[in-house]
């Protein structure tokens, strides 16, 4: 998905007094060679290039990105504070992470036309994808700005280096399927959060999401 999802997100963390930077991955997917991972890494890393080293930050990454943590984390020089996951897949404990399960590739390789699938939104039928908007221009400004990724983007495996989980993380969860998730994040011992919706409710109820965020950031 395309920085369009977290915008409005972004201005309510904004009026709260927060600096926020919504890294865009639309391009992450140019070509068809993976590893990709390295490629989300440095378009963190770049966007952040402005803002101090010294400067402590909160992570926040919505569903696939979860995977992506682990190495994100270990590949900025900027202090971390906390990360949150909101409604997102949680990297393998130790090792690698698969992008995909053997399950979702076999729902996936059909679907591939000359290696690319389609966008997202185009994956599911209208009624999983029409609960998720609230209104047709957020609708069609979210649609409209999704990449088509490769196939090779889901076969990938992303590293997750020793010594990530050097800070307080936490799960903000919105709904099933994610909840298995949110379950095994009690299990890790961090804290988790409810605030009911469907997987891009941040676009739904931004406010709600940016009081989840700030409160799962920084209550100890």
């Amino acid at each position: 998905m395309g920085p369009s999802t977290w915008r409005p997100v972004a201005d309510h963390l904004t009026s709260m007094g927060h600096q926020v930077r919504i890294p865009s991955l639309l391009s992450i997917g140019d070509g068809s060679t993976p590893p990709f991972w390295p490629r989300v890494v440095s378009a963190v890393r770049d966007d952040l290039a402005e803002v101090p080293a010294d400067t402590p930050l909160a992570l926040v990454v919505h569903s696939n990105a979860g995977l992506f943590l682990p190495a994100i984390r270990s590949g900025i020089a900027h202090p971390v504070l906390a990360s949150v996951l909101v409604d997102a897949a949680l990297p393998a404990r130790t090792g690698a992470t698969p992008v995909a399960s053997g399950e979702l590739l076999e729902f996936l390789r059909p679907m591939a036309v000359d290696g690319r699938l389609p966008r997202w939104t185009d994956w599911w039928d209208e009624v999983d994808v029409a609960p998720m908007f609230d209104d047709p221009v957020t609708r069609e400004t979210v649609t409209t700005e999704q990449p088509r990724l490769p196939l090779s983007y889901y076969e990938q495996l992303v590293p997750v280096p020793d010594g990530w989980e050097d800070h307080p993380c936490s799960y903000l969860l919105f709904g099933p399927p994610y909840d298995e998730y949110a379950a095994e994040a009690r299990e890790r011992g961090w804290r988790v959060a409810h605030l009911p919706g469907e997987h891009l409710h941040q676009i739904v109820d931004p406010a709600g999401t940016a009081r989840h965020i700030v409160e799962l950031a920084t209550t100890p």
